[in-house]
């Protein structure tokens, strides 16, 4: 069995930032203008701060690729800080004054300090960089092995998009994301979702919103269903809910669920034998609530999870909080910050989901090299085709 792990390291007032990849097959090609094309990404959307001007990331390989393949060593990657103020303890002051729903009290707690900087800088969502670029190296394999993943904003604050996505315009949503500011692939709900933001600054408040990944093309049986550590969506869902400010996560029709009937909930089973040669092997659902996930394994269907991002809990107006060291009743601090941060965090959970895809894969389907390891995951297609399979003796019946 592959073993598949990423970890990353660093924080917003570090010199780089640091994710260190291993299980990466051997002879995948490393694209870098893909990378730093998403971590461009990552920076952008209508509502960010002033830190976007500052920071242009790109990555550094700093081991595990030769001649632009992975080699099969760890491979990492560094994105580069070059916010120096962050390094000028007089314009980075302590902070005793914390901030509602960011870690600054219990971090201070924990640590046993009256001082959140030290917490705060590491909390930062600054640490995505790093996850994005993993999950940008992730991609070079998933490309490899004929599986998308797709990311976009579903709403900010009270403006959604009740856009449907699937195999037959996945070309044209990429098209309508990339055109728009907030990264959602419909123009006008895209305008409603600035003027939202836009009223957010204007109360010096900050707003929030809906982000969703789709995956297509993952083969029938990843993740497990044997041990609770291992299930797809089980996996995912952690990933997504460690994205900073995030609150909650679900698959397909996700919390509506709760108030339906079975009959109206899970997806009817249906076989298509056009679809066999697919990483389905045939079986199709006419409809997707599962989201293409059931007991922990992928089904056949598309994979769909959506991501709900708080409010930004920095706010230029500040809210009421009291000074760790004289316990008196003060406005939280305010540190510089965007109005609006989901554009970007659609692009942080498109990578983080994709990573465990790629956990999943490398799990099922191990392999030394990017060969073998297709060449395991052809043949598993393959022996699927053939069930039922019986022994020679054995009249199937």
């Amino acid at each position: 069995m592959a073993q598949f792990a990423y970890h990353t390291a660093g924080e917003s007032h570090g010199p780089q930032m640091t994710a260190l990849v291993q299980g990466m097959p051997s002879g995948v090609a490393v694209d870098l203008e893909l990378i730093n094309a998403e971590l461009r990404r990552r920076q952008g959307g209508y509502g960010r701060g002033g830190r976007q001007r500052i920071e242009t990331d790109s990555v550094e390989v700093l081991s595990g690729v030769r001649r632009g393949l992975t080699t099969g060593a760890p491979i990492t990657l560094a994105v580069v800080n070059r916010d120096s103020r962050l390094d000028d303890l007089e314009r980075t002051p302590p902070v005793h004054r914390p901030r509602p729903g960011h870690a600054d009290l219990a971090g201070s707690v924990k640590w046993l300090t009256t001082d959140c900087r030290d917490v705060l800088e590491r909390a930062s969502a600054r640490e995505t960089a790093a996850r994005v670029a993993a999950g940008a190296l992730g991609r070079c394999l998933l490309n490899e092995l004929g599986i998308t993943v797709v990311g976009f904003v579903r709403a900010i604050g009270g403006v959604a998009t009740d856009v449907q996505v699937d195999e037959t315009n996945i070309t044209q949503i990429l098209a309508e994301r990339d055109a728009s500011e907030v990264y959602c692939p419909d123009a006008k709900a895209s305008e409603g979702m600035c003027a939202e933001i836009r009223q957010a600054k204007v109360d010096k408040d900050t707003v929030g919103g809906l982000v969703e990944t789709h995956v297509f093309g993952c083969p029938i049986g990843i993740g497990s269903t044997m041990d609770w550590r291992e299930k797809l969506d089980a996996r995912i869902a952690m990933a997504v809910i460690s994205i900073q400010a995030f609150k909650a996560v679900e698959f397909g029709m996700g919390k509506e669920v709760a108030a339906k009937r079975g009959s109206d909930v899970h997806d009817p089973i249906e076989f298509d034998q056009s679809k066999r040669e697919t990483p389905s092997i045939g079986f199709v659902r006419p409809r997707n609530n599962a989201g293409g996930v059931e007991g922990g394994m992928s089904n056949g269907a598309p994979i769909v999870v959506r991501g709900a991002m708080k409010p930004i809990s920095t706010l230029l107006q500040g809210m009421p909080s009291v000074d760790l060291n004289t316990k008196q009743a003060e406005q939280s601090s305010y540190e510089r910050s965007d109005v609006c941060a989901v554009s970007a965090a659609s692009v942080v959970m498109e990578h983080t989901v994709g990573l465990e895809i790629v956990w999943a894969l490398r799990q099922k389907f191990g392999g030394d090299s990017l060969g073998e390891m297709r060449d395991n995951m052809e043949r598993y297609l393959e022996m699927a085709r053939l069930l039922p399979m019986a022994p020679p003796t054995q009249k199937v019946v």
